[in-house]
């Protein structure tokens, strides 16, 4: 079921799409099994393990904006998702009375399958823009990317998650940081693709970044070195996450992790001897 949040004068829903699973090796990239099983993690019969797919609803200034779509109806030879109950984002956001042409922004941090699944859905032997009313955002960069792929991003970069919202005129190409509304603002977070972007939202003096795929496990934001196979550069992602997490400790930004367990809540704290340490928060309604 979604949960909600405040915060300052926004109410944040964050709704799930799913489970995604995906192999722990590759989560962790470089890293040795022999540091990161220490953290307890589950793994399945295939070596996978269980990611969030938390998308991020809004209403700003009179526009009901959503952020990220999952995975969608396709099905992915990279990842397997699971829904308790058969339970999809559609369904998470019919659950807090919003229909598909209610929303008017769509933001995709980027274009990898698993994060902009539901930007279409199927009718009849094709794809359709699943929000009928929205502007999709997407970085310009990332989406000449996902148009033409190379060996390696072929895998989870599909036409059908983008170019039908572009031949219906919805696609809004966007170049760095660029303001949806006075409260939330689209920046740049170059490392997992060369084009990923976050979202900050502001109001009433408190502050919230989504940050897209910039990590799988929350342990990736207390150790920088810890970047995921999935990271295309991953010594500038470095770099971005360490900048991004400064940001949430001098600011004390809530961070939303799309794939932190649901809802992916938490802040980001200093220890004396300047450890960084995931703090997970309840939501407060």
């Amino acid at each position: 079921m979604p949960v909600r949040h405040r915060l300052g004068g926004l109410h944040l829903n964050v709704l799930t799409d799913g489970v995604y699973f995906q192999d722990a090796g590759a989560v962790f990239g470089v890293v040795p099994r022999i540091l990161w099983e220490r953290l307890g993690i589950e793994l399945n019969s295939r070596y996978q393990m269980a990611l969030g797919l938390n998308s991020l609803l809004v209403s700003s200034q009179g526009k009901t904006i959503l952020i990220e779509t999952g995975v969608g109806e396709k099905e992915r030879p990279l990842g397997q998702t699971e829904r308790p109950g058969g339970v999809t984002l559609l369904d998470e956001l019919a659950a807090v009375g919003v229909a598909p042409e209610d929303v008017d922004v769509v933001i995709n941090t980027h274009l990898h399958a698993d994060h902009c699944g539901w930007n279409t859905k199927q009718t009849g032997d094709g794809w359709a823009p699943t929000f009928p009313r929205a502007r999709y955002l997407v970085q310009r960069g990332e989406y000449d990317a996902c148009m033409h792929p190379n060996e390696r991003t072929r895998a989870t970069y599909f036409a059908e998650n983008v170019q039908p919202v572009a031949d219906t005129g919805q696609l809004e190409l966007i170049d760095g940081e660029t303001n949806v509304t006075d409260e939330i603002t689209i920046i740049p977070t170059h490392g997992h693709t060369r084009d990923h972007a976050s979202v900050i939202l502001s109001s009433g003096g408190e502050s919230a970044v989504y940050i897209g795929d910039m990590i799988q496990h929350p342990v990736q934001l207390e150790r920088a070195p810890w970047v995921s196979s999935f990271d295309i550069y991953p010594l500038e992602a470095m770099e971005t996450k360490k900048a991004v997490v400064q940001r949430a400790i001098d600011e004390r930004q809530l961070v939303v992790a799309v794939h932190c367990a649901f809802p992916g809540l938490g802040y980001m704290t200093e220890t004396a001897d300047g450890k960084r340490k995931w703090v997970p928060v309840e939501p407060s309604g």
